[in-house]
């Protein structure tokens, strides 16, 4: 497995590998867990060859949020995607990254309004600009996200055919199912932050979207239904809750009530210093 960190040998690799048959990336920013390992076994199942980049990309934090703080394991993140059979990790400085006199900065309005793109302005510019900078580098033939970061993976998709990108094609943009815990939880790096008690009271985050699922599928009032998700969040010891909404899954409207559309709830949630996040399907009406 190559690890490289400089633009001019990436190309030489890529190449490489491209000559050999097809290239998957899967874009992280580090802080390996299974959910990460999941995409990285999708990748190896479609593609012949795997690239991992892992960069904790400073444009997509704002203000008092966590970037010095985020776990940065790059030792032991190469040794997992070792295991896993990845070719190449792709580890770029900032600096290579965004070289002095940068000034570019990739939008997409709509999708990115709301949810968290309301509670963290130009967190979305910041994914939406290092996306394409890591599809233009790489020049993926597939590329590969979770679908915890529903929002996210909307994001990109909407980039990628708003800019007619053809290395990865949108349809060539794979959503991998959430990973959970035994007890529910959405995996993420985040969790880290948790105590082993808070650790304990996050699971109500997916029980409480569980519950009201059930009661939106089974045509309770959705104000009621989603007023009552927040109520068993704190109770449960979350701090706050940043929002809990229906939304059209594919281009994320707002739904004032269910739909017979495919749906998601998703719901952003602050326990101790972790911001949560979750989404799940809700069934057409």
């Amino acid at each position: 497995m190559q690890l490289i960190h400089e633009l001019d040998p990436l190309r030489s690799a890529v190449d490489t590998l491209r000559a050999d048959g097809s290239l998957a990336l899967v874009p992280t920013m580090g802080a390996l867990h299974d959910g990460h390992l999941t995409l990285v076994r999708e990748a190896k199942r479609l593609a012949a060859h795997v690239a991992v980049s892992i960069f904790v990309n400073p444009l997509q934090f704002g203000a008092n949020e966590d970037l010095d703080a985020y776990p940065r394991q790059l030792e032991r993140d190469c040794a997992l995607l070792a295991g896993e059979g990845v070719d190449l990790v792709w580890g770029p400085r900032v600096e290579a990254m965004y070289p002095k006199g940068f000034a570019t900065n990739i939008s997409v309005a709509g999708v990115s309004d709301g949810l968290c793109g309301a509670s963290r302005p130009g967190h979305f510019d910041g994914v939406a600009t290092v996306v394409c900078k890591l599809f233009n580098q790489v020049r993926p033939d597939m590329a590969f996200f979770g679908e915890k970061d529903w929002q996210q993976l909307a994001v990109i998709r909407r980039m990628a055919r708003d800019l007619d990108l053809v290395r990865p094609h949108v349809d060539a943009i794979h959503g991998v199912t959430t990973v959970r815990e035994a007890d529910g939880l959405a995996m993420s790096s985040r969790n880290a932050y948790l105590t082993p008690e808070q650790r304990q009271s996050a699971a109500a985050l997916p029980a409480a979207m569980r519950s009201a699922i059930a009661e939106i599928e089974s045509g309770v009032d959705l104000g009621d239904a989603l007023a009552q998700l927040a109520r068993a969040l704190l109770a449960a010891g979350f701090l706050s809750v940043d929002y809990a909404e229906l939304r059209d899954a594919a281009d994320l409207s707002l739904l004032p009530a269910r739909s017979d559309q495919p749906m998601r709830l998703l719901v952003a949630a602050r326990m101790g210093k972790a911001r949560l996040i979750d989404n799940m399907a809700v069934a057409p009406a």
